[in-house]
């Protein structure tokens, strides 16, 4: 595949994730033994059947309706892409994908995330996922100890501008 076309798949898999909300939709960009894992919570699936129900139940409809991605940085090698983006959103629903098992905060969070995506036979093989968990659990108010080396949204702001907010 070329370069733009790598990122032209990758852009209709985020569209079906994000705008579309379409499971069968997101599958149909993906080879049939893909994976996806959201390495801090290690939620995800392997191969269509068990990303059927990730998507469709733990990932698409608990998507809270403020969600953002913002483009940062993009690296596309010859079957591989990086995208480095901030991912943003207000905890209005359980997020089992993300924050298993904890109820709703309504706080705004607003993190650095990094997509590492792997294609084969025209399709996505692979998502590893990566965000900093700590600076989640900071932002919805269950990591608060001031003593810990954690940041809260300013990780996203220094990746944006290059500074640390003041």
């Amino acid at each position: 595949m070329s370069l733009k076309s790598l990122s032209e798949l990758w852009e209709e898999h985020t569209a079906h994730e994000f705008s579309t909300r379409d499971t069968e939709l997101t599958l149909a960009t993906m080879v049939d033994d893909a994976y996806v894992n959201h390495v801090p919570v290690m939620t995800g699936g392997s191969g269509k059947a068990e990303l059927r129900t990730f998507y469709s139940t733990d990932f698409i409809p608990k998507m809270p309706p403020d969600t953002r991605l913002t483009p940062v940085s993009r690296t596309v090698g010859e079957n591989q892409l990086v995208d480095e983006l901030i991912f943003s959103f207000t905890h209005t629903e359980e997020m089992p994908w993300m924050l298993p098992g904890v109820k709703p905060t309504n706080q705004h969070v607003e993190i650095p995330l990094v997509v590492i995506v792997k294609f084969r036979d025209g399709r996505l093989a692979h998502e590893h996922i990566y965000w900093d968990q700590a600076s989640v659990l900071k932002q919805i108010g269950l990591l608060t100890d001031p003593g810990l080396p954690v940041f809260g949204s300013e990780t996203a702001d220094k990746v944006l501008t290059g500074r640390k907010s003041p």
